[in-house]
């Protein structure tokens, strides 16, 4: 049988390790998977025939490069930082590899060895990135075929809950890794090209430049600007495109609120805050607003930020419980982010019976033949529960679907890649469609940049 190894079992890998096993007798599989804790990894393939759980510790060397050696390809669902370790040993035992994360440079540097070799690393191959990139190349490509030329490409997506289980004034709770969700944003100016006019905007105003988007069946989104639209250019091929924005999706009037926390510094995750583990909630709010002996917190706050009573914003903010004096922090040595994070949990974790919903949204603009043409491309994936999760399926699906192509010879091309070339994308978009991962288009009127779509 042949052998592959997924390293990590965490919540992403369900779909992926089920596809595997799925396909396993039919395709003379043996799956092999290992995480630092050996239990997540049996509760993954559940008894499966042809799959064993093992424990693995990324770190120890000798116990990596033996397993890595025994695969004939590996599938690292591990956090991104740790991926360079394991394909230095593919490279040396000429393995294939797969991972959802971005190309780092560290992994970048590795082409010309992994060329060498014959060998394929997959990358950016989950749902953004991954899916983001091979619907938006179908359909750019498909326009380029025509005779077309760009003129606007801008793509959304968000991890939200899915409507039927939207029960809180937010309308979000964490679906993915909360504290990537604080600290979004943070750590540089965002990026994008506007009607052939470079944009940027600032951490601190990131959350009140909003586009409103409308989702057919779902309703009104808005999106915020990724850190760094125009890297994605010459990756796509659109090097001379006047308009291009990647955005993350939220529920109308996220972003708004989110923005109180931004302007208060909660979501700073650069210092540690002084007697963290003993300070209340409302102690942590306070410690943002100047000293006033004689106003509440709550008044101290409305004022600073002009906070109407009346207001949602308001509504939303109590809701979390933040003006509680008697709910400790509990955590040593805290940055604000972290302690922000540990107050939102409370609030924002699903519940047992909780769905979540991946969103995706793509406005293609082009000019074919003295004409200028628009069109939106929208794909809405919801869980099923809390194991076969809507991340869980735009994440591990693709993964496992390329792996196994890789495996089988569809896949041919050689190098450090992501998935932006026809021979990979039809494919794999082909088959994610059995598995309700669908794009539905529509033709609309061309809007271009169209300032009355964009929040204040």
């Amino acid at each position: 049988m042949r052998n592959i190894l997924v390293i990590g079992a965490g919540r992403s890998s369900s779909s992926l390790i089920k596809y595997l096993l799925d396909k396993s007798s039919s395709e003379n599989l043996h799956v092999t998977v290992g995480d630092v804790n050996k239990k997540t990894a049996e509760e993954k393939i559940n008894n499966h025939p042809n799959a064993i759980a093992i424990s693995l510790d990324v770190f120890n060397e000798t116990e990596r490069r033996k397993v890595v050696q025994e695969a004939e390809i590996v599938i690292s669902m591990l956090p991104a930082r740790f991926h360079i370790e394991v394909a230095k040993d593919c490279v040396e035992f000429g393995k294939n590899m797969v991972t959802a994360s971005y190309i780092s440079k560290e992994m970048k540097t590795l082409d010309a060895d992994v060329k060498a070799k014959g060998l394929t690393f997959m990358n950016e191959i989950g749902v953004d990135p991954g899916i983001d990139h091979m619907s938006a190349m179908q359909v750019i490509d498909r326009i380029h075929d025509e005779g077309g030329k760009m003129l606007l490409f801008e793509s959304f997506t968000g991890g939200l809950v899915a409507p039927e289980s939207d029960n809180n004034l937010w309308n979000y709770k964490f679906t993915w890794n909360p504290r990537n969700v604080v600290i979004a944003g943070q750590g540089g100016t965002a990026k994008f090209i506007q009607e052939g006019t470079y944009k940027y905007i600032p951490y601190q105003k990131l959350f009140r430049r909003t586009e409103f988007l409308n989702i057919d069946g779902f309703g009104k989104f808005e999106g915020y600007a990724n850190r760094d639209s125009l890297k994605y250019r010459s990756v796509y091929g659109l090097d001379d495109i006047p308009t291009l924005y990647r955005g993350t999706i939220r529920r109308v009037g996220f972003s708004r609120a989110w923005n109180i926390f931004v302007q208060l510094g909660m979501t700073d995750d650069s210092y540690i805050m002084e007697n963290s583990e003993n300070m209340s909630y409302r102690d942590f709010i306070n410690s943002f607003l100047a000293y006033n002996p004689n106003d509440s917190v709550e008044l101290k706050l409305r004022h600073y930020l002009k906070i109407d009573q009346d207001d949602v914003i308001w509504d939303k903010l109590m809701e979390l419980d933040l003006f509680n004096a008697d709910k400790k922090v509990g955590l040593k040595d805290a940055t604000p982010a972290q302690i922000l994070q540990k107050i939102l949990m409370d609030s924002w974790t699903l519940e047992e019976d909780d769905k979540d919903m991946i969103v995706m949204h793509h406005k293609f603009g082009y000019q074919l033949n003295g004409q200028k043409h628009q069109i939106e491309s929208q794909m809405v994936v919801l869980g099923d529960d809390q194991t076969y999760t809507a991340m869980a399926k735009t994440v591990g699906l693709p993964v496992a679907i390329a792996a196994l192509k890789i495996l089988n010879g569809e896949i041919k091309s050689t190098g450090v890649l992501m998935p932006i070339n026809k021979d990979i994308y039809n494919p794999i978009l082909k088959e994610l469609e059995e598995y309700g991962v669908i794009f539905t288009e529509k033709e609309v009127k061309y809007e271009g940049y169209n300032p009355e779509n964009v929040g204040s």
